[in-house]
């Protein structure tokens, strides 16, 4: 299983930067950048690093994507596509499958972690899974706190560079109004 799971991902990966080096249009390649991401986050929870993989995809499948589609469409993506012709007729579908799976996925965790077994021994601090397995989140927790002490000025810095980011794209991207250059001195 292990196999089959590092096979699917590194075809995601693989499938992944190969659509964002050559797709013409940016969003398909801004969405094969997304599935690249994905993938990486399926090797992740492979290795058994869960906390990456929702850092990931939380990070950067859902917030720096999605700066990039809203800085591309910014910029001029203006060609309106026509909705009613569809390039692939297996897109939608495969979409309904795909969607399908990982509702069955996300049902399936959900009944798995019910039926985990939580043992806490008398510190109350550690807890088992359905195997007897300590599941430990003291790395989340030093982690969360280096972060947040220490490097706190590093992520403030990130975000207020990330706004100043997309306030110089929304300047540059803007349109001149007709009042804004006519030549009078004001």
């Amino acid at each position: 299983m292990e196999l089959f799971v590092f096979i699917v991902a590194g075809a995601m990966v693989l499938g992944g930067a190969v659509g964002v080096i050559l797709s013409k249009h940016p969003v398909h390649a801004a969405l094969s950048l997304i599935l690249t991401l994905f993938g990486v986050a399926v090797l992740f929870v492979a290795q058994q690093a869960n906390f990456l993989a929702a850092v990931q995809v939380i990070v950067y499948a859902g917030a720096i994507v999605v700066l990039f589609l809203f800085v591309i469409m910014l910029l001029g993506v203006d060609n309106a596509e026509n909705l009613r012709i569809e390039p692939f007729r297996i897109q939608r579908p495969l979409a309904a499958v795909v969607g399908a799976g990982i509702f069955g996925l996300v049902v399936a965790a959900i009944i798995v972690s019910r039926e985990a077994e939580t043992a806490v021994r008398g510190d109350g601090l550690e807890v088992t899974g359905a195997d007897g397995a300590p599941l430990h989140d003291g790395n989340i927790k030093a982690l969360a706190r280096d972060l947040f002490s220490g490097h706190v000025l590093a992520f403030e810095l990130t975000s207020v560079l990330l706004v100043i980011a997309v306030v110089g794209t929304v300047m540059l991207a803007r349109k001149p109004r007709k009042g804004d250059f006519d030549g009078s001195a004001s």
